[in-house]
């Protein structure tokens, strides 16, 4: 068996870090650069957000790079106890009350945001800039 037979057996393109069903999914609103956070692009996901999808031409472009993005994701961010579609929907969804939070395993600062509405909004964005690096770490820390 090749190397590359074998990578091909070891990590299936089901196992990886990140979803591509759920980066299109973000796609939908990725106009707000909630697919390019998703995939770790922070920078270009805050520029999304504010230029409304680069004046939508990024956002159509995206709809082609989202499978690249989503490779990309896989061979960047270590997999783990933790998945990273599941911290992102409560992240996206719950962020202000800390649930993603708590289900890192990081409960202090989980109650501290359920009790300061996620630390004034401010955490929930470090966290949309940070949390793929953050389970990243996590998972590298559990191996």
């Amino acid at each position: 068996m090749s190397a590359s037979e074998n990578a091909a057996h070891t990590f299936p393109a089901t196992q990886g870090t990140h979803n591509m069903l759920m980066g299109y999914l973000l796609w939908l609103f990725g106009f707000t650069g909630a697919h390019r956070f998703y995939y770790g692009k922070p920078i270009t996901g805050t520029i999304w957000f504010f230029t409304f999808g680069l004046f939508l031409i990024g956002w159509i472009v995206d709809l082609f790079l989202i499978p690249l993005m989503d490779r990309q994701a896989d061979l960047r961010f270590q997999r783990g106890s933790r998945s990273y579609t599941v911290t992102w929907i409560l992240l996206t969804f719950l962020g202000a009350l800390g649930i993603h939070r708590m289900y890192m395993g990081k409960w202090i600062t989980g109650v501290i945001y359920l009790l300061t509405g996620g630390l004034f909004l401010l955490g929930v964005l470090y966290d949309f800039w940070t949390l793929n690096d953050q389970l990243s770490i996590k998972h590298q820390r559990e191996r």
